[in-house]
């Protein structure tokens, strides 16, 4: 098992910048591909951000490549999302997620991961 918190959101303007963090606790953390997902009302979870377990592979969805980076400390087992020039369509709760599986890739979709957080809310205003 793998407990995840995430904190870190809260309430910015357009144009700030917002580092998410997630703290993880049980099953060997640093061997799991990590990922970030959000989901705004009435829309389905998606694909934010994610990282291999050493960190040597990210990927991004098109809507925040180029504004977020993904990154993690395996001695802190923690991993953390950092979002610039934030926009109103940023506005959801973002959550943690692991991968149970030891590989080299990341999982881009909500199947690929097993282990979740309780989300964090962030909120961009106009």
């Amino acid at each position: 098992q793998v407990q995840l918190v995430e904190s870190g959101g809260g309430l910015v303007q357009a144009g700030d910048s917002l580092r998410l963090s997630c703290a993880a606790s049980g099953r060997t953390f640093n061997y799991l591909p990590m990922g970030w997902f959000r989901q705004a009302p009435g829309k389905e979870r998606e694909f934010v951000a994610g990282i291999t377990w050493n960190g040597s592979s990210t990927a991004y969805a098109d809507s925040v490549k180029g504004r977020s980076t993904i990154s993690r400390d395996n001695d802190k087992n923690t991993v953390y999302l950092q979002m610039n020039s934030l926009k109103p369509e940023d506005t959801a709760v973002y959550y943690c997620a692991a991968d149970p599986n030891f590989r080299s890739v990341v999982p881009t979709t909500t199947q690929g991961y097993a282990y979740w957080g309780q989300g964090t809310q962030v909120t961009v205003s106009s």
